[in-house]
């Protein structure tokens, strides 16, 4: 009864997130910057506490997620760029896509890096404390999070606790950190918050107020819990709003491995609304750079950034780059979902102004490396599945 309540709480708290959206002025004020009006809690830059977020050979992280696509990305950069003292994963190996895959990641980042991923959920607050008594963090990174758009028509709940009761237990564990060495803390949001949004290119000082899935709203009340807590402990972070990442060791649920298997192994791809889609794909070393840059970024705010290519493609271009480099042509058959955005497109001045965010990599460039590691993957197959293939029903 007491689990009953507590979702039922958690499900309120979207409900109200989602009649609230257009009521900002809880948390944001506005300013000009930029030539446009933006919110003026993304960019109060911290007066006393810069130092500390800067990122050494004496920094400890914490990265939640750590066996995912992004996060075993981050730790592996980490400590090839900076050495520090320590860096540790956290990691629960769901089975949303395949565990073996999760697993293959985490062996990588031990047999290459000497670097750990913890198997445990962030949902496991007594765990959350014996780690940071343990390691005393400098950085939080905080990735995990149950992914997906079509999933979560499904699997509602799966949303509720991985992204909205995981997320506020980690945060209640930084916040009673004392203020004078609380750790940097970075977390994933997504472009999904925007929905259907029709200003294009998406920006941070767009409202927020037409959700197209539960995904994205879960997503979006990360930020908002975020400002909350800045609000009320004064708890710094940095929101990223993630652009369609792709890439080596990428997610089997994403369109550049579900695209690429299904084209080498013959199989029609499903493309939804006619395939009539832009994405601004952004490879995964971009969007390692702009975290690494988001982890040395003190704002007095609870801030939000895009990290995005600002480059969106074609969905067919996408493909026919697909075509290209295994030399097999597609077949397709199309299907509708009102879940799915039209178009995403990142408006990167914010980030390329106070990150020094700068993505060089090209679809054609980035695909290329992929598709070079799919082909050399013998697991591939095998990291094929997972729960993610039940979503539609």
């Amino acid at each position: 009864m007491v689990e009953l309540k507590q979702k039922v709480a958690a499900i309120t708290l979207i409900i109200c997130g989602l009649v609230g959206l257009e009521i900002q002025s809880n948390f944001v004020s506005t300013r000009t910057s930029f030539g446009k009006e933006e919110p003026y809690w993304i960019n109060e830059a911290c007066t006393t506490r810069a130092d500390r977020h800067a990122l050494s050979a004496a920094s400890r992280v914490l990265v939640t997620g750590g066996a995912g696509f992004i996060g075993s990305s981050l730790m592996g950069a980490l400590h090839e760029q900076f050495a520090p003292e320590v860096v540790v994963g956290l990691d629960n190996f769901n089975d949303y896509y395949s565990p073996a895959f999760k697993k293959a990641r985490a062996h990588r980042l031990k047999k290459d890096f000497g670097r750990d991923v913890v198997a445990g959920d962030v949902c496991n607050g007594s765990l959350l404390e014996d780690l940071f008594k343990e390691h005393r963090f400098t950085h939080v990174v905080h990735l995990a999070a149950q992914a997906g758009v079509r999933y979560s028509l499904n699997h509602p709940l799966s949303y509720v606790k991985n992204n909205l009761e995981c997320y506020v237990t980690l945060l209640e564990v930084v916040r009673k950190i004392d203020p004078e060495s609380r750790p940097s803390l970075s977390y994933a949001s997504s472009s999904s918050v925007y929905g259907r949004n029709k200003k294009i290119p998406f920006s941070e000082a767009d409202a927020v107020t037409n959700p197209a899935n539960l995904y994205g709203a879960s997503k979006f009340m990360n930020e908002q819990i975020a400002a909350a807590f800045h609000h009320i402990y004064g708890l710094h972070s940095v929101g990223l709003r993630f652009f369609t990442v792709y890439g080596p060791w990428g997610r089997p649920d994403m369109a550049a491995f579900l695209f690429t298997r299904a084209i080498e192994l013959g199989k029609p791809l499903t493309l939804y609304n006619k395939g009539e889609m832009r994405r601004d794909f952004t490879y995964v070393d971009d969007i390692v750079s702009g975290i690494v840059g988001s982890m040395q970024y003190c704002a007095d705010a609870a801030a939000v950034f895009n990290l995005g290519n600002n480059q969106p493609v074609e969905l067919m271009h996408f493909i026919q780059t697909i075509e290209k480099s295994l030399g097999t042509k597609a077949t397709m058959k199309h299907k509708t979902s009102t879940a799915e955005i039209k178009e995403t497109y990142a408006d990167i001045t914010k980030a390329q102004a106070l990150l020094g965010y700068a993505p060089k990599t090209s679809i054609e460039d980035g695909m290329a490396k992929f598709i070079d590691w799919y082909q050399n993957e013998p697991r591939r197959h095998a990291f094929a599945g997972g729960h993610f293939n039940d979503r539609r029903r």
